[in-house]
């Protein structure tokens, strides 16, 4: 079960938050060859001052970090992907320049991940740990 985390320093609308939400989970599933159902997205907002980031630039100082808590197996190539994707939907769907995005991966065997009807195995390309419910 993926764990991906939006922080912010601004309160975007609901609808852009629900937006990003919706799209972290489309692009998680496409590029790391898995299904949707395992996919979590928080999106948490914080006071202006409370992220900084030394590249961040411009007059409303927008920031975002991204961590994502992902099963050990995938690729560099897929990480490197996933991450210039999740900077363009949170460019595209809240505005907040490039720049001033920073992905963060952490990576765990299967078994840290666990619902409550089993615990996921480590990833496999092609593979969707819910699929048999």
């Amino acid at each position: 079960m993926p764990h991906l985390a939006f922080d912010l320093n601004f309160t975007p609308p609901a609808e852009a938050r629900r937006r990003l939400g919706h799209a972290a989970v489309k692009r998680f599933s496409e590029i790391m060859d898995t299904g949707t159902d395992h996919v979590g997205v928080i999106v948490r907002c914080h006071g202006k001052d409370d992220l900084v980031f030394g590249r961040a630039e411009g007059p409303d100082g927008a920031i975002a970090f991204v961590n994502a808590d992902i099963r050990l197996g995938r690729t560099k190539e897929q990480k490197r992907r996933l991450a210039l994707a999740f900077i363009d939907e949170v460019h595209a769907a809240l505005g907040v320049p490039k720049k001033a995005v920073y992905v963060v991966y952490t990576e765990h065997d299967g078994e840290q991940f666990q619902l409550e009807e089993r615990v996921l195995p480590s990833w496999s390309a092609g593979e969707d740990p819910l699929a048999d419910r």
